[in-house]
């Protein structure tokens, strides 16, 4: 499996526009092979910001790399110059090869 994240520090004051700005958009993630789940997290608040991130899990890295080159990927990322005012900084990307995965019981009853 592979894990997608993109961090953003966003502008105290800004929780609330950010949040909403992924609660209402049109995700195209479902129609790309090798999606698995999407997450948005909210972290730890820092000075001037309050660190989010998204976090996406796919069945390998291969997938991610075709999503990014689709019509999708596109279309879903047409308007996301408009939250950046809300960020301190552009996001940043970091991607993850999982070693290990460990499922805990509402996994393993699924």
């Amino acid at each position: 499996m592979f894990i997608a994240m993109n961090r953003f520090k966003v502008r105290k004051g800004e929780e609330a526009a950010f949040e909403a700005l992924w609660l209402n958009r049109e995700f195209l993630l479902g129609r790309v092979p090798g999606f698995i789940e999407f997450h948005l997290l909210r972290g730890p608040e820092g000075e001037d910001s309050i660190l989010f991130s998204t976090h996406t899990l796919w069945n390998e890295r291969a997938d991610f790399e075709n999503w990014t080159r689709s019509e999708e990927f596109r279309l879903a990322h047409a308007n996301t110059g408009r939250g950046m005012s809300m960020v301190i900084e552009h996001p940043v990307f970091e991607g993850f090869e999982v070693v290990l995965a460990l499922g805990g019981k509402a996994s393993a009853a699924a």
